[in-house]
């Protein structure tokens, strides 16, 4: 069993996205389930979709070129990192996105700039 299941979840989606595969399959926890939701929100995959215990995510691909050319875990259980609004980092120059857990829930960074919570930076996409 693996005790973190964000971590485990990123590396499934980056060895997916490496191998060039069409679908993956990983446990489902309620952060992993919606950190999915942020990826499909923002066009980083192409679907999610519940089987029992598993969630089974569809990579998205243009052409052969993968829609995440990289993506990387923030803060672990070890290290946490926090971040209010102001002193979020742009990702790749803004062409990537952070993922935050915020009091309001998990969300993108663009979307916690709207609403205007911080929070602890849980990994980031380009």
């Amino acid at each position: 069993m693996v005790n973190d299941q964000l971590s485990d979840f990123i590396t499934r989606v980056r060895n997916g996205y490496r191998a060039n595969l069409e679908t993956i399959e990983t446990p489902i926890t309620k952060a992993v389930e919606k950190v999915a939701k942020v990826l499909l929100d923002e066009g980083y995959l192409k679907g999610v979709k519940k089987d029992g215990q598993r969630l089974i995510l569809t990579l998205k691909y243009e052409g052969k070129d993968p829609a995440i050319s990289g993506i990387r875990r923030v803060s672990k259980p070890g290290a946490r990192v926090y971040s209010s609004i102001k002193a979020l980092p742009r990702v790749l120059g803004g062409w990537g996105i952070s993922i935050l857990t915020t009091p309001k829930g998990i969300m993108s960074g663009k979307q916690a700039k709207k609403m205007n919570t911080g929070g602890e930076v849980i990994a980031q996409v380009w």
